[in-house]
């Protein structure tokens, strides 16, 4: 029995060796992504970056002198505060948050062209960028009052365009300005033309109002006028006559004593006598 427990003792050395150079190297070669992880693998010597393939959360083996990369795919925000120049070079300050997070089947190609401090090198440099590209298109006053909502639109379009394309590969979930700031002294000029066209506009809708009502006094006494000209031009002496006639016939049905004397009254119309 001795001789035949000989035979394994260095099947079981090497066993035992094995198992204590797995636990040594076990973080060389075993690594678990917790959620909202993504991990990139890079083959030492098998061409570098795998861009084919994107480790998911769970447990994964590897070669240990290959290197997998850990990425937080977590929503992420950054806040920028920047001094840009409208179209007419004025200063402006502009207060922006941006959320964003990489797109995960592509977190390979993110990791080979910028590395883990993407947001420091890609996102911020992109997001200042097309602030001062769009508000170098309007003008203090635009920007601050009347296409403020056309400036903030025209940024988060041009922006997530430029993140999402297969260059960055970055997912845009939101751009806010949060406070855009004009030197006091401009601000105060801005203010005082607005409230002097919102004065001007309302005292052209009186205006208006007033020049409407007199239209429909102008129109309503021509209407009256031609009215009455109509009336007079059909009434004629013999028309009078007739509903003179008319209405004293129907005095007479009357059931309180009269006398009608044709003929008695002027123009030749009936005249009624009652009993006063």
């Amino acid at each position: 029995m001795t001789m035949d427990n000989r035979k394994f003792l260095p099947f079981i050395i090497t066993g035992i060796v094995a198992v204590i150079v797995i636990l040594y190297l076990s973080s060389e070669i075993f690594i678990t992504l917790k959620a909202g992880e993504r991990g990139v693998l890079y083959r030492r010597f098998q061409g570098g970056t795998d861009f084919e393939i994107s480790l998911k959360p769970g447990f994964h083996m590897k070669l240990p002198w290959n290197e997998i990369y850990v990425y937080n795919v977590r929503e992420n925000t950054i806040d920028e505060k920047m001094d840009v120049l409208d179209k007419s070079g004025l200063s402006i300050a502009v207060d922006v948050s941006v959320r964003f997070f990489p797109i995960y089947n592509r977190i390979a190609y993110l990791h080979e062209y910028f590395g883990e401090r993407y947001s420091e090198i890609l996102v911020k440099p992109e997001v200042r960028s097309t602030v001062r590209r769009v508000m170098g298109r309007y003008t203090a006053e635009e920007i601050y009052s009347t296409k403020r909502a056309e400036v903030e639109d025209a940024i988060i379009k041009e922006t997530e365009e430029i993140l999402k394309s297969e260059d960055n590969n970055i997912k845009m979930q939101a751009l806010l300005i949060r406070s855009i700031n004009l030197p006091d002294q401009i601000k105060n000029a801005i203010e005082a033309k607005l409230q002097q066209e919102q004065e001007a506009l309302a005292y052209q809708f009186r205006l208006e109002k007033e020049k409407s009502e007199a239209e429909r006094k102008r129109i309503e006494a021509e209407g009256i006028a031609t009215y009455n000209e109509i009336i007079n031009s059909s009434l004629t002496q013999q028309i009078l006559k007739q509903r003179g006639i008319e209405a004293t016939l129907e005095l007479s049905k009357s059931p309180n004593s009269k006398v009608v004397v044709v003929g008695g009254g002027n123009e030749g119309l009936p005249l009624i006598l009652g009993n006063n």
